[in-house]
Order: C-alpha cells, then structure tokens, then sequence
C-alpha cells in the first residue's frame, strides 16, 4: 500500500457508479492490517456506491481532496459487517484523529445518524 497514503490526514477516496463515472471525496481513513478504514453513513454516497460496485481508488490529498500528494492506488471496497473489526477500525480513527473525529461523532449523534454509521474497508489491489 502507498506510504503516504496510509500516512496522510486526508485521502482522496474515488468511488464508482454504476455507469462507471467517478466521484471523488477527500475523507479521513487510517490503516489497519494492510487496509484503509473509513466512517461514514450507510445512505452516503460513497457507501451505497461500494456497496454497488466495489471498486475504489485512493490517493492521499490536502484537506479540501484538491491537490493530489500521492500516487493513485486501486482497490476494492466493503461495508465492514464484523464488529470486531469494525470496533478496531473505530479505535483507530480516534487515535489518528482524537477530538475532531469525537466532535464529528457528536455531530452524528445529534443529526440522529449514529445509527446510521458503517465502517468502508478499502483493500488496495495487489499487483500481479
């Protein structure tokens, strides 16, 4: 997996649709096990896009996903349906991103969509 990627704040995660058009948001993600974690809602976009094709491609970037600061890598994507797994990439996060990311769950919380909240595991590609 990219160095910078798994190292930045900020990744650029392309998503897929159906048509095969990309749709490209700057997200937080961490490494965990040779994958990237992300949070997000089960009605985002991104979510119900890898749910559908399962293709991503990720690259690390600048907080606004603008400028690109890494190579792109290619991947696929899950939602993570294991709780332990899931309950490790969680840790994660907060460990990377602290009180922004508990600030972001509080925004959640009072939005109503923490129950709506899935974990997306992007595995890169292994070259052949």
């Amino acid at each position: 997996m990219n160095a910078t990627a798994t190292s930045s704040r900020y990744i650029a995660l392309t998503t897929y649709r159906r048509d095969g058009r990309p749709v490209t948001t700057p997200v937080w993600a961490v490494p965990v096990a040779g994958s990237l974690y992300v949070v997000t809602t089960k009605r985002s976009g991104k979510a119900r896009r890898v749910q559908a094709t399962g293709r991503v491609s990720f690259a690390a970037c600048n907080m606004n996903g603008r400028r690109i600061l890494s190579a792109w890598q290619e991947g696929t994507g899950r939602i993570v349906q294991d709780e332990a797994r899931r309950s490790e990439a969680l840790a994660a996060l907060r460990r990377k991103y602290g009180w922004q990311l508990s600030l972001a769950m509080l925004v959640y919380r009072l939005r109503g969509a923490h129950r709506d909240r899935v974990v997306l595991e992007l595995t890169p590609t292994r070259a052949a």
